[in-house]
């Protein structure tokens, strides 16, 4: 059997440094640490990626594209089970980026790309938080106003966004960790789509939403 030739290595950098990343935070990883962790030198890194920034800038557009595809399927959201496997991928694609997250507002000062291009993913976030609202309304599984599909979509974004800096804050020394991750995804869904509950049509679905959540819970924690 023939030999699989070996990655790259401009994506073994990429690999190495989001691991690395989400770990321990951007600001406290260096070139220096990356080209360690790869056991190549500096001048090799540099050669394929000229800064950190440009580091951090492909890093992104990895997850920029993975966030874009996963919103663009908010319109196929039908019914309860639907809405939280949606929430569940959003948190699963924060999550792989996390780092990005922990970090926000000092990667966006200190960079135009993200800058510019993370508000895009902000507004599209939203936008296709609004979509599945509208659809769980037609299928007359909310009733909700215009008005209110315009704030909650905003409230749920706001969640999504920053609900990982909250874990971080809760437990600095776990949170960020790979075997945190069911707890802090399952939680962050569960809380994103509570502030459905109010709006629900009927008793029977928002007893279906919170079985539905603890059951997602219980499959975290084991």
């Amino acid at each position: 059997m023939a030999k699989k030739a070996p990655r790259r290595t401009a994506e073994r950098i990429a690999a190495v440094t989001l691991e690395l990343f989400n770990r321990f935070g951007e600001p406290n990883v260096s070139t220096t640490m990356i080209s360690s962790e790869l056991s190549i030198s500096p001048g090799n890194l540099y050669y394929h990626f000229p800064s950190k920034d440009a580091l951090v800038n492909h890093l992104f557009d990895q997850y920029e594209g993975a966030m874009l595809g996963l919103l663009d399927a908010a319109g196929d959201v039908q019914d309860i089970e639907d809405a939280w496997f949606f929430l569940h991928s959003l948190f699963e694609q924060v999550w792989n980026h996390r780092f990005l997250y922990r970090d926000l507002n000092n990667l966006l000062s200190g960079n135009r790309h993200l800058e510019k291009h993370f508000h895009e993913v902000l507004e599209r976030k939203t936008h296709a938080l609004r979509m599945m609202l509208e659809s769980l309304a037609a299928a007359g599984l909310m009733a909700i106003d215009p008005d209110s599909v315009e704030t909650l979509s905003a409230s749920m974004a706001v969640m999504v966004t920053y609900w990982l800096s909250y874990e971080y804050v809760r437990d600095p020394r776990r949170a960020m960790e790979p075997e945190s991750a069911g707890v802090a995804l399952s939680r962050g869904a569960r809380h994103v789509l509570a502030l459905l509950s109010p709006y629900l049509s009927s008793a029977e679905l928002r007893a279906h939403l919170n079985a539905l959540s603890a059951a997602y819970s219980e499959t975290a924690a084991s």
